[in-house]
């Protein structure tokens, strides 16, 4: 199945051979846009499932949309460009690109760089993912601990009693256990 593209290029000619060779490969242009709109909005309104920019040299507009395209609706973005500056290279991948390409834009290379860009994409959110799972187990088995101390000492339970009543709470609740034990020491901390 093909990829919903986003294409954000001034320069007419450049963008019908990007537009030419995605959709020789099966992509769907859901949107053209113009430098200098409003990236985000038109993210947000077309849901592409990539972003190609062919800009010769992108501002500081383009790299703060990028950014908040990155922290609130991620998506790969391509990045072809003339600008060889190492610092502003530095600033795109941090803002959330996933492929910044310099030299031109050579039909035969669009495709491998996609595919590459969104495989990227993929394994970075994999791992963005695992990091965030990671430290949601760790402040769950921390608030835990709390609560299970918090109830060892006003009920006079066991640990493993403590567990008990947390876990029973939780499953009476259909809640996650972190989630009950969480809303315990809150409600301690209230009274």
């Amino acid at each position: 199945m093909g990829l919903k593209v986003m294409l954000v290029d001034r320069d007419a000619e450049r963008s019908a051979v990007l537009e030419q060779t995605l959709k020789e490969a099966g992509h769907r242009i859901v949107a053209k846009l113009r430098e200098g709109e409003d990236l985000a909005a038109q993210v947000q309104r077309h849901q592409p499932d990539i972003i190609i920019i062919d800009m010769e040299d992108p501002g500081r507009d383009t790299l703060e949309h990028m950014r908040e395209i990155g922290r609130d609706q991620p998506k790969p973005i391509i990045l072809f460009s003339d600008r060889r500056d190492s610092d502003y290279i530095q600033q795109a991948v941090q803002a959330g690109v996933s492929a910044y390409v310099v030299d031109g834009l050579a039909r035969e290379r669009i495709m491998p760089i996609v595919e590459v860009a969104v495989a990227r994409f993929r394994e970075l959110q994999a791992l963005r993912d695992e990091l965030v799972e990671a430290k949601t187990q760790l402040a769950d088995r921390k608030a835990i601990d709390q609560a299970k101390g918090l109830l060892m000492q006003r009920k006079g339970l066991t640990e493993a009693q403590a567990y008990q009543l947390l876990r029973k709470t939780a499953m009476d609740r259909n809640a996650r256990i972190g989630e009950v034990a969480r809303l315990l020491l809150s409600l301690e901390n209230v009274l």
